[in-house]
């Protein structure tokens, strides 16, 4: 990503809406981000994905295929000692 101070954001802002298209620009000011600028698409890739992290069900409306799923389901071998707590009763 790259890293351009808010002055020269400002002043070459044609320049950094093509660079945009490529990779994101994160605009500094002091040293910090005050924000990114990024293309069309990947801020909309990015609101896709925000509202399907926002998606929530019931749990009553389950069938008890995905309870079963879900009862059988372990994470990755690096987190055994979590599958292990899922094991315990």
């Amino acid at each position: 990503m790259r890293e351009v101070p808010a002055t020269e954001f400002a002043r070459n802002f044609g320049r950094y809406r093509e660079i945009v298209q490529r990779e994101p620009v994160a605009v500094m000011s002091h040293g910090r981000p005050t924000g990114y600028f990024v293309s069309a698409v990947e801020y909309e890739d990015l609101q896709r994905y925000k509202n399907l992290a926002r998606q929530s069900f019931a749990t009553k409306d389950l069938t008890l295929d995905e309870i079963e799923m879900i009862t059988n389901s372990r994470m990755s071998s690096e987190h055994d000692h979590l599958n292990a707590l899922l094991d315990e009763k």
